[in-house]
């Protein structure tokens, strides 16, 4: 039998031919065609005030910092249950990251613990979107208000997603993060955007993305020649990464829908099941306003998810966990700090495990392995 991996890469069936169009155009650096074309998409689908790409989410988050100008010594309040980048992209600037617990339903910030970290430093909220499932975004922009406090949004898996209000996650904030990751539902191998919801922001972040030159102006013939003003670095990806973008763009919706039923699937199916003390998501990841990024499980204990990811990958079937909590690793103690006793964040970091979730997967294929060893687990 061969082995099912966690992720397979889905082509939507024009990313090939983008490239070779880029390719004998003859002009492979970044904001060409395929780039103003992705923007163009993105800008329109989203309604955010600017879009631009950048290599990675990372890049995109770096931008953030940048554009907001914070200082050393600065604090930046955010979910310790999130990926390094969230944190690093801060860091780099002096700023401290605040880390605090998630709800344990939603696996989100929890409003009520931002408070509980708000001190005269703190400049910013990092809400993450875990999931592609909205944080508690009302909530958290009334805090944001009440304080004036920046929000920037961490939506490297929420790409078309939507908070209960019909908003695009990303264009809630005043800067979005996005992922086209080969791991996220839209990809472009490595790749990201940046999402602008503020006019105030839309020309240094020009600039940034321009190396900290003002050659946006210079393109659009306002200026006859360009020059260094700014802080900046080389955040723009190729044409050829572009070119690959867009077609998967084009095809945006019907690979989210396509996700949605395999994400349906997975939880009718395992819902007919009794699967003792292993718990399915409490909230629909699949619905309307979700992308269907994940599909996870919560296993009673450490030691009962470890043998489940092992035993599966003995039945060929890959399955993985997700986050060491930023608090506790070496870098989170180094450079950062944490309010409260974090005891959501550690006990979802030591239970759950995720499920293969491609376009093309036969969920029975992972089910009838899953329930089996499951139930052998629960028998022991």
């Amino acid at each position: 039998m061969s082995i099912i991996p966690f992720n397979k890469p889905y082509l939507s069936g024009n990313e090939i031919k983008y490239i070779q169009e880029a390719h004998l155009a003859g002009a492979l650096a970044g904001n060409g065609t395929y780039t103003n074309k992705c923007t163009t998409w993105i800008e329109q689908k989203l309604q955010c005030k600017s879009a631009l790409l950048t290599h990675s989410c990372t890049a995109a988050l770096e931008m953030s910092s940048l554009i907001l100008d914070y200082k050393p010594g600065d604090e930046i309040i955010m979910p310790s249950y999130t990926f390094v980048s969230s944190a690093n992209a801060f860091v780099l600037r002096g700023v401290i990251p605040v880390f605090v617990d998630i709800d344990p339903i939603t696996l989100n910030l929890s409003p009520s613990e931002i408070i509980k970290a708000i001190t005269n430093k703190t400049k910013a909220i990092l809400v993450v979107h875990y999931a592609g499932h909205s944080c508690f975004m009302d909530q958290i922009q009334k805090i944001a208000n009440d304080f004036n406090l920046d929000i920037i949004e961490d939506a490297a898996q929420a790409f078309l997603s939507k908070d209960s209000n019909n908003r695009y996650l990303g264009t809630i904030g005043s800067l979005g993060c996005i992922s086209f990751h080969e791991t996220k539902n839209i990809i472009s191998g490595e790749g990201g955007c940046l999402l602008i919801n503020k006019e105030e922001h839309i020309e240094r972040a020009q600039v940034l993305h321009e190396k900290g030159t003002n050659r946006t102006k210079f393109l659009k013939g306002t200026i006859d020649k360009y020059t260094w003003e700014d802080l900046g670095s080389s955040f723009l990806p190729g044409e050829l990464v572009a070119s690959f973008l867009y077609a998967q763009l084009q095809s945006a919706e019907e690979i989210t829908q396509k996700r949605r039923k395999l994400w349906s699937d997975y939880y009718l199916k395992l819902s007919a099941y009794d699967l003792g003390d292993v718990k399915l998501p409490q909230i629909n990841l699949g619905s309307d306003l979700d992308n269907a990024h994940i599909f996870y499980l919560l296993a009673p204990t450490h030691e009962f998810r470890d043998n489940l990811i092992y035993k599966m990958k003995l039945a060929n079937v890959q399955t993985v966990f997700h986050y060491v909590p930023l608090h506790s690793s070496p870098g989170g103690i180094r450079f950062g700090r944490f309010i409260g006793n974090m005891e959501n964040t550690n006990d979802i970091a030591n239970r759950l495990i995720r499920l293969p979730l491609w376009i093309g997967l036969d969920t029975d294929l992972v089910i009838r392995p899953l329930v089996k060893i499951i139930n052998d687990l629960n028998r022991l």
